[in-house]
């Protein structure tokens, strides 16, 4: 008895928090999008071609991500299951940023190239096994 009511306090808060979580994503994601519209006009300076579109690009991205948290948490009040694949693109989508923003700069030596190569070789197979996995548990039922 007591253990099936902490069990619905605790679902009941995590319900609260998550809430909260995506409330200050989209928050952050309308927030977002109208300075994306914003500094558009900074790109009528003309410094060049590269001059403030590493800026565009990055912000664009960044809000790809929290697009995709966002999604993972919608899914979480659908389901009530964290989907790994939402997590996983997030990730993936967050790397590849890091990755671009660092050749658009010429700062990526060959370490680190590797190292985001491994990193999204690992990241890729964990999302095509996560999809695998989803699939066989959906058949399942």
């Amino acid at each position: 008895m007591i253990s099936i009511r902490i069990k619905k306090i605790f679902d009941k808060s995590v319900d609260i928090v998550f809430s909260i979580i995506l409330v200050f994503i989209i928050l952050s994601i309308v927030i977002g999008t109208i300075q994306l519209f914003v500094s558009v006009w900074n790109l009528l300076a003309f410094e060049g071609i590269t001059g403030k579109y590493i800026g565009l690009i990055t912000d664009v991205l960044t809000l790809y991500v929290l697009i995709e948290l966002s999604r993972s948490l919608v899914e979480y009040f659908n389901s009530q299951k964290l989907r790994l694949t939402f997590i996983v693109d997030a990730a993936i989508v967050f790397i590849i940023r890091e990755l671009l923003i660092l050749l658009f700069n010429h700062e990526a030596p060959a370490e680190t190239l590797y190292a985001f190569a491994a990193i999204l070789l690992v990241l890729g197979a964990l999302r095509i096994s996560s999809v695998l996995v989803y699939q066989r548990e959906k058949a399942i039922r």
